[in-house]
């Protein structure tokens, strides 16, 4: 993901996010953070092959101290069941690896079970619950983690991903 791309992301973030999308300003900052020597995090955006590329999904990890983080997946609802979020968590993996991520965590909304099965394909497993973590609603937000994030895109990669 560039600053070019903050644009288009926003507009995605809003429509599948309406009630808690980011802002422009933490994108922004969260790109600020992946350029660099000290760079320690990575965005990335899917788009379509068309003359006029438009994007249809995005993704983004932190990583601190061996811990990575994703801190957002996003995937157009058009293109709901075609891998592409699958793609983007994979990538977002690799890059904990290159990162030398010894583990990943995410938090998911405890309603969202399609992407809860996602990463679980992957090999994460629940391991605690954010009581009223997602606004407005206070919707609960389960924890994942996964304990080796080379061997979870070893695996993908070689096949396993269905």
């Amino acid at each position: 993901m560039r600053w070019w791309d903050i644009g288009p992301v926003l507009e995605l973030e809003r429509e599948l996010f309406p009630h808690d999308a980011w802002s422009k300003g933490l994108f922004w900052s969260e790109l600020a953070h992946a350029r660099g020597p000290n760079a320690n995090r990575r965005y990335v955006v899917a788009e379509t092959g068309e003359e006029k590329p438009r994007v249809v999904g995005y993704a983004g990890l932190a990583a601190v101290d061996g811990t990575g983080d994703v801190q957002t997946i996003a995937v157009s609802y058009d293109f709901w069941g075609t891998g592409l979020g699958a793609r983007l968590l994979a990538e977002l993996l690799t890059t904990a690896t290159s990162f030398e991520c010894r583990e990943v965590l995410l938090e998911v909304r405890v309603d969202n079970t399609r992407a809860q099965r996602l990463y679980e394909r992957f090999g994460f497993e629940p391991v605690g619950v954010r009581r009223g973590y997602y606004q407005p609603g206070n919707v609960d937000a389960l924890v994942m983690r996964l304990s080796d994030p080379s061997t979870a895109v070893q695996g993908m990669t070689h096949g396993s991903q269905g």
